[in-house]
């Protein structure tokens, strides 16, 4: 039998509802379905009542691992080890791709070595809501600062990202030390492009996210990203190492810039997340919180 060429990892904790609209996306890919497996890898979570993400999963021909709670680190890294695949596409499970997302990624990827991998556009599903719009205008702007204007570091979040599954496994995959989303995958990119790999950006994969903010779970997210950035730091053995003022003006205005809808309030908002940022930032490193 022969072995699929993408195995598509999807953690997932108590969401199955959003779980169920990514497999859905996941069994519309135009994709040759022979040519990749799906694996979606329960962290801890809660069995869907009424067994929706059992049916998805079944429409999807997803394969659906449970295990102890250990953070969405761990889960990529269960789902990497369960790969069979030659490429890892790495999906979250509030994401659903566009059906072309496979072809974009393997035309990106096509006649590349071994340690290539590529990093797709996220696209927010919800425009009617401001604090999900300003999330992702805030991803955006960070892929325009770190992937296109040479700062040095490249960054690709895990909502779309594909890369060799042996090159993966050989630096290590994902740290667990990270256990709660934030900071991981720029850890992670970092790493790779520190072991000579490189990450192309893919604009055409697109996944369309939906995740439904209001103004408490807009800071709470923003808050455990600052937290995340702290842990970054502390896995590499580094202070903070603050952006230019620049870096937050252009922030800022990032919105005028590319000409958002709701640019007002939506440059308010990024301003309110670096606050929420810094102070998740702050907490992780009170001594009790310190772990390493």
């Amino acid at each position: 039998m022969q072995e699929p060429r993408y195995s598509i990892v999807i953690p997932t904790r108590n969401r199955p509802r959003p779980l169920a609209a990514c497999l859905e996306a996941v069994a519309g890919l135009r994709f040759p379905r022979e040519r990749f497996e799906t694996i979606v890898i329960d962290d801890g979570g809660d069995r869907s009542p009424d067994g929706g993400v059992e049916q998805a999963a079944g429409r999807a021909g997803a394969r659906i691992v449970r295990q102890a709670s250990a953070g969405p680190a761990a889960a990529r890294n269960r789902g990497a080890e369960e790969a069979r695949g030659e490429m890892l596409a790495f999906l979250d499970d509030d994401c659903a791709p566009d059906p072309a997302w496979l072809d974009a990624l393997d035309r990106a990827l096509a006649g590349r070595p071994g340690a290539v991998g590529a990093g797709g556009r996220t696209v927010n599903a919800l425009p009617d809501n401001p604090y999900a719009s300003a999330s992702q205008a805030l991803i955006d702007y960070l892929y325009a600062y770190y992937n296109e204007d040479a700062a040095g570091e490249p960054l690709f979040t895990t909502s779309n990202l594909a890369l060799p599954r042996a090159r993966f496994r050989e630096i290590g995959g994902f740290d667990q030390r990270f256990a709660r989303a934030g900071g991981e995958d720029r850890e992670l990119c970092l790493r790779w492009a520190r072991a000579g790999g490189e990450i192309r950006y893919a604009p055409d994969a697109i996944v369309r996210h939906s995740h439904r903010l209001d103004l408490g779970s807009f800071l709470r997210q923003h808050f455990t990203y600052g937290r995340g950035a702290a842990r970054f730091h502390q896995v590499r053995g580094s202070g903070p190492v603050p952006e230019p003022l620049s870096f937050y003006r252009e922030l800022v205005l990032y919105p005028w810039r590319v000409r958002r809808r709701g640019r007002a309030r939506m440059s308010a908002l990024l301003a309110v997340s670096q606050a929420a940022n810094a102070a998740g930032y702050a907490w992780e490193l009170r001594p009790r919180a310190r772990r390493l």
